[in-house]
């Protein structure tokens, strides 16, 4: 698992796969943010964006991104 940090828009993405293509994306969003999770071809979780990051992750952690 990876963790990337976006800061200019606030965004964080965690990799649950390595170099799998994503084939969907199934966002859930509510009144303070959104959250995208992708999908491979076989249905598999591949990551999870976070926005905004800094609202709903520790700051710890993206420090560390």
């Amino acid at each position: 698992m990876r963790i990337t940090y976006d800061k200019s828009v606030d965004a964080a993405y965690i990799y649950l796969s390595e170099n799998v293509k994503v084939a969907s994306t199934q966002p859930i969003e509510w009144i303070d943010g959104m959250i995208n999770i992708d999908f491979s071809a076989d249905g598999k979780m591949t990551g999870i964006e976070v926005i905004p990051a800094s609202k709903f992750l520790d700051a710890k952690l993206l420090k560390l991104c």
